[in-house]
C-alpha cells in the first residue's frame, strides 16, 4: 500500500538534500504531486494478475497466439528511473485462450512496480503459465533504460532485449525463431 504522507516527507527531504528551497513557488506543491504520481506509477504493487488472467474462452484449435507491441512504462529498482518499451507475448493454447486485453493488463500489473526488466519478463511468462496452463509461453521485452541513457554510460537509443520461454517454447528453437520473426513482421 502506497503511503502518500511518507512519500511527501521523503520528497521534501530529497529537495532539501539537493539544496533546494522547498518553499519556493515552483516546489511548494511538488511533494504532493510526486506522492500522487507514485500512487499511479506503483499501482501494481497491490494488484493481482489472477483477475485479468481468469477471463478465458474455450477453443477447438490450439494455434499460436501472439500479442505484440504492448507498450509499457516501469521504474528500475536500482536507480528509481524509468525504463520503457514494448512487450510481446506468444502462447500456444491448451484448449483455452485469454481475452485479448488480458495480456496487456498482465504486463501493466508487473510494470507498475519497482522492477528490473529481466525479472518482469519471467514474471509475465510464469503468470500466463500458472493461470492459463497453455502448452507454452514466450515473453519478449525490449526496453530503453533511463539509467543508461541520461546518466552513467549515457547511451541514448540503446535497448535491452529479454526473453523468457516456458513449456513447449523452452527447448524449441524453431518455435522461438517463429515468434521472433512474427514480432518483427510489419
Amino acid at each position: 500500500m502506497v503511503d502518500q504522507d511518507k512519500i511527501k516527507h521523503a520528497v521534501k527531504l530529497l529537495l532539501e538534500g539537493i539544496g533546494e528551497d522547498t518553499e519556493r513557488e515552483g516546489l511548494r506543491g511538488t511533494p504532493d504531486r510526486v506522492a500522487r504520481m507514485y500512487t499511479e506509477l506503483f499501482a501494481g504493487m497491490d494488484a493481482d494478475v489472477s483477475e485479468p488472467l481468469s477471463k478465458v474462452f474455450t477453443v477447438e484449435h490450439n494455434e499460436m497466439v501472439l500479442e505484440k507491441d504492448i507498450v509499457f512504462y516501469s521504474m528500475c529498482e536500482h536507480h528509481m528511473l524509468p525504463f520503457y518499451g514494448k512487450a510481446h507475448i506468444a502462447y500456444i493454447p491448451n484448449g483455452k485462450v485469454l481475452g485479448l486485453s488480458k495480456l496487456a493488463r498482465t504486463v501493466e500489473v508487473y510494470a507498475r512496480r519497482l522492477q528490473i526488466q529481466e525479472q518482469m519478463t519471467g514474471q509475465i511468462a510464469d503468470a500466463v503459465m500458472t493461470h492459463l496452463a497453455p502448452q507454452g509461453v514466450m515473453t519478449v521485452l525490449e526496453a530503453e533504460h533511463m539509467c543508461m541513457t541520461m546518466r552513467g554510460i549515457k547511451k541514448p537509443g540503446s535497448r535491452t532485449l529479454t526473453i523468457a520461454a516456458r513449456g513447449i517454447f523452452e527447448n524449441n528453437p524453431v518455435l522461438q525463431d517463429r515468434v521472433l520473426h512474427m514480432i518483427h513482421m510489419e
